[in-house]
């Protein structure tokens, strides 16, 4: 292994396309309404292609499986055919330093066995019609409140097409479509310098009612989804499950959650399941914000929109989400296998989050690079106190095909000073999502919860 010093913060390199630090952004006027399925995509991306040919123009994304693609298959890469333009080492990385983030440019300089298969871009995002419709009926009305805390005049689509400020575009990463409801069982690993790990196993629950058809702000009641997790194993851990509800303005009502301890058999309020609390059986290697890339309140940092970069990032990452692979292939010492990692060169919204005066948090400042065409965040950069580049986290996402919608397959958050990484969402050798579920509020309630842990 070959170790270099961290990385200071410094100025974000070629981001100087937009700077502003206001909480309080007007809401979209018609012409930018307009642009919408016009020169801009119907969620606020740039339709066309880059001036070097090397990011293609959107054309609608998948919108189709491919032939033979079964509901509950693990996806079928729809570019399995492509093959690798270049690849970027500890070695060359200079040459490339332009097109990689900061955290990138330190992941191949610390570790000589990281390397970057960049792979030909294809613009693959895609979400159903009725969220690109629901996305142009609420620019007009959709606006931050609370000082940015929360957002009103706003259900099912992306609220802020053409943000003007970091704050905007951090929300639309919260009320992103994720499908309506969705199950799931995963698993996470926390490997030892030396490729020791224990997976932990987890059944998971999703219902997103922001995104849901016939949904109205009213009938929200200011949630914007329901989250349960049930751990499975190891044994040592399994019987615990995880409430959480996520609400649209955060202090009008903060999030709540609830633990069902199975030693005691009570469920609890869990006042601690967010911020800088570590993540569920984490191994303290994510805090409980970084699930879902960023996920909770925003009210700790002053969020910056820089601007938009072109950047290599975790793109179509179909292969890592193959059932051919087992765990053993994917979960390598130092860092995830890069031989089963996909980089692209995508357009990203760059926001810069600093702490607040007096506020706390483990991470001083995260620079965010979020997706231009589906408000999904492919990348963060975390550092500590010091100043120093302390995580580097990334999101491998696929297009959920049979949906549709783009989201994470795996989520791979990596401690340079520690050398070791923690990756979840591994699915490889279980069935896949299910997206069918059926589910009411009743089933999302404490009493619910106490009666799943005693069953």
């Amino acid at each position: 292994m070959r170790t270099t010093s961290l990385i200071s913060v410094g100025c974000v390199c070629g981001l100087a396309l937009m700077m502003t630090t206001s909480t309080a952004g007007a809401k979209a006027t018609p012409q930018e309404i307009a642009r919408l399925g016009a020169d801009l995509t119907p969620l606020g991306a740039e339709q066309a292609g880059n001036a070097a040919g090397t990011i293609p123009a959107w054309a609608g994304g998948i919108t189709t499986p491919p032939a033979g693609y079964k509901p509950g298959m693990h996806h079928p890469d729809p570019f399995a055919g492509d093959a690798v333009q270049t690849t970027i080492t500890g070695a060359n990385v200079g040459q490339y330093a332009d097109k990689l983030t900061p955290g990138y440019q330190a992941l191949l300089k610390t570790y000589d066995t990281f390397k970057m298969k960049v792979y030909p871009t294809h613009r693959s995002a895609s979400m159903p019609q009725r969220i690109y419709d629901a996305t142009k009926r609420i620019a007009p009305t959709a606006e931050l409140v609370e000082g940015g805390d929360g957002v009103a005049g706003a259900v099912n689509g992306i609220p802020f097409p053409v943000p003007h400020n970091g704050l905007e575009a951090i929300w639309n990463h919260l009320l992103r479509y994720r499908s309506d409801r969705a199950s799931r069982h995963i698993a996470q690993a926390a490997p030892t310098r030396g490729g020791d790990y224990t997976l932990v196993e987890f059944d998971d629950e999703f219902d997103v009612v922001y995104s849901q058809a016939g949904q109205t702000e009213e009938s929200l009641e200011n949630k914007i989804l329901y989250f349960k997790q049930a751990v499975t194993a190891p044994a040592r851990l399994a019987g615990g499950v995880l409430l959480v509800h996520e609400t649209l303005n955060q202090v009008k009502e903060a999030r709540a959650a609830w633990l069902y301890n199975p030693g005691q058999r009570r469920v609890r309020r869990a006042p601690n399941v967010a911020y800088d609390n570590p993540g569920t059986a984490s191994d303290g290697m994510r805090t409980t914000d970084q699930f879902d890339m960023f996920s909770g309140a925003v009210d700790r940092y002053d969020w910056k929109l820089v601007g938009k970069q072109e950047l290599y990032m975790p793109y179509n990452s179909y292969q890592l989400h193959s059932d051919k692979l087992k765990y053993k292939d994917i979960l390598t010492p130092l860092h995830v296998n890069p031989e089963v990692l996909r980089y692209e060169l995508h357009r990203v919204w760059v926001v810069d989050a600093t702490l607040k005066e007096g506020a706390s948090h483990i991470y001083k400042r995260r620079v965010l690079y979020i997706d231009e065409d589906s408000w999904q965040i492919l990348a963060v950069d975390q550092y500590d106190s010091r100043d120093q580049l302390w995580r580097v986290s990334e999101g491998h996402c696929i297009n959920y095909y049979d949906v549709p919608m783009f989201w994470t397959t795996l989520e791979v958050h990596t401690d340079l000073q520690a050398g070791r990484y923690l990756a979840i969402g591994l699915d490889n050798e279980y069935s896949m999502y299910d997206f069918g579920i059926q589910r009411t509020k009743k089933d999302y309630t404490p009493a619910a919860l106490r009666a799943q842990g005693t069953r």
